[in-house]
């Protein structure tokens, strides 16, 4: 289970570090967007992760038996 959780972080810190180094948008744009992204990822995830069974949901969404 936890191995989903660091699987999931990984990937959303690479889509960040990716999303960072765009060259054509300006810097401020890119804070609003970047904070605005991570508060509703964070928000997701927490809801996510308190349901009961979210091992199973995690599974589910990542195609894992």
């Amino acid at each position: 289970m936890g191995f989903y959780y660091l699987l999931l972080l990984f990937i959303g810190i690479v889509f960040l570090i990716l999303g960072a180094f765009k060259k054509d948008v300006s810097w401020s744009t890119k804070i609003v967007i970047l904070l605005f992204v991570i508060g509703i990822l964070f928000i997701v995830i927490a809801l996510i992760l308190l349901m009961p069974g979210s091992s199973d949901i995690i599974a589910e969404l990542l195609d894992l038996n």
